[in-house]
């Protein structure tokens, strides 16, 4: 297969010793098979554990892997990984690969297809395939139709942990991005509208959760967090109108030297 562009895939990581080789280990199955070439961006959220070790010994082929010693949050790890991202497409799954990494391929294509500035895998999609509990859809609508009635957004699933930008896209967002920790997805989306790119479509995806993501990830702490960063979003955008100039992000301003690199 003829290969053409460079495709960048960012992967948070926190606490993840136990699977983070055969996770990074399946979504390299995954890519080599797709007609691009690509590089995986393995950002370590925090020194907490042996993630890093195990990743950055292991020297798998066409992995970055760089880390910080303190944990800052999901949105934070991603702008780490998308400062050093080289691809004429940069993407992002999460790192606990509940959204089967087969989806990388369909996101892509949409791209094609739409010639599109983002691609959202969406849990909401007619034709994705979702396993999990009643509770977990319920705060999904839930938490749509906040979104709806805060941004009047035409996505419905801002939230699913895949994405895919073209490069200029994302290299215009990013100086306007704060989130840390749990909407920096939301926020992504917001100002890439705010700023005219309006190109943005769903794609389907296949999600399975498990008993151990569902317990880490809808915690009230969790919930209360992303409610409270969706309305500081909101407050940011129609209030002060923070979003209106580029600033000197924190994702920007850190030194990379700050960070442990391995290629």
């Amino acid at each position: 297969m003829k290969k053409s562009h460079l495709i960048s895939l960012i992967v948070p990581i926190y606490k993840q010793e136990k699977t983070i080789l055969a996770s990074i280990n399946g979504l390299k199955s995954v890519l080599d098979t797709i007609r691009y070439y690509y590089e995986i961006i393995v950002v370590i959220d925090g020194i907490v554990d042996r993630s890093y070790k195990k990743i950055s010994t292991a020297k798998i082929p066409h992995i970055i892997c760089i880390a910080y010693q303190k944990h800052q949050g999901k949105s934070f790890a991603l702008r780490m990984g998308m400062r050093m991202a080289k691809g004429k497409y940069i993407m992002f799954i999460d790192g606990d690969l509940d959204v089967d990494p087969n989806s990388i391929s369909i996101l892509l294509e949409y791209m094609e297809w739409h010639s599109a500035d983002i691609i959202v895998g969406s849990k909401r999609h007619p034709a994705s395939k979702i396993s999990y509990p009643l509770s977990r859809k319920i705060l999904s609508i839930g938490y749509y139709l906040i979104v709806k009635i805060l941004f009047n957004v035409r996505i419905h699933d801002t939230q699913a942990g895949i994405k895919v930008f073209k490069r200029n896209v994302l290299k215009t967002v990013l100086p306007y991005l704060v989130e840390k920790k749990f909407a920096g997805d939301l926020e992504m989306l917001v100002v890439a509208d705010s700023l005219g790119f309006i190109k943005i479509y769903e794609a389907p995806i296949k999600i399975q959760y498990t008993a151990g993501s569902i317990t880490s990830a809808a915690t009230l702490r969790s919930i209360f967090g992303i409610l409270l960063d969706t309305f500081a979003i909101f407050y940011r955008l129609k209030i002060t109108h923070f979003y209106d100039k580029p600033h000197r992000s924190i994702y920007l301003s850190t030194p990379l030297s700050t960070l442990l690199h391995n290629r």
